[in-house]
């Protein structure tokens, strides 16, 4: 699969968007200036419901088919939230210090970690390292699953999009992103959504 056109953007609520994930009809996208997590209409960009970050310095987040997980920057844990009360389900430990971008692949949890430029599989009951490999560039953010592979957006340089084998932790393609500066990447089945923090908005790319 390699990255295609802009199918479609639009701006995001506030100014300092952070994760961003797909719940399977919506996306979800965190912001560290409000320190929420939004639920986003994908075609007109309007928040359709909200939920509060446990912590400050929100960051990563993806859904694992009933529930959000997030990670509050530096906080040194991973957060289970209930969608519509935001209450704390589950907490498991962050092998690292600087939790960033998340993904779930239906069985385990991914998690890129800034302080140690890792992308750890972590067992989402105990929080167990199950593998990790460091990340194709040295500013590790938003990550998502798209059944088969990761694809992992990464700041510096201009901003770059990864394709990322999940067991050797290669690097399948690299793209340029819409945006200087990615912040969180979804998969909806068929396209990937980019959230950029330079100019506050969301683009969805086509995936070829």
């Amino acid at each position: 699969m390699t990255l295609g056109r802009v199918l479609h953007q639009f701006a995001t609520p506030h100014n300092a968007p952070r994760g961003l994930t797909w719940d399977g009809r919506a996306l979800w996208l965190s912001d560290v200036g409000v320190g929420e997590l939004m639920q986003l209409d994908p075609w007109t960009g309007a928040e359709i419901g909200s939920v509060a970050a446990p912590q400050g310095g929100t960051n990563g987040i993806t859904w694992d088919g009933r529930a959000l997980w997030h990670s509050g920057f530096g906080t040194g844990v991973l957060s289970q939230l209930h969608p519509v009360t935001g209450t704390v389900m589950h907490e498991i430990p962050t092998p690292g210090v600087n939790a960033t971008g998340l993904a779930w692949d239906g069985h385990a949890l991914w998690s890129a970690d800034l302080g140690t430029d890792l992308i750890y599989q972590l067992d989402p009951i105990s929080g167990a390292i199950l593998n990790s490999f460091a990340s194709p560039d040295d500013t590790p953010l938003g990550l998502t699953w798209d059944g088969r592979t990761l694809w992992h957006c990464n700041a510096s340089k201009g901003g770059f999009i990864y394709q990322i084998d999940p067991i050797a932790g290669t690097a399948q393609q690299v793209a340029g992103s819409p945006g200087t500066q990615p912040q969180g990447v979804a998969w909806d089945g068929r396209s990937l959504w980019i959230v950029d923090a330079a100019t506050a908005r969301i683009h969805q790319v086509a995936v070829n």
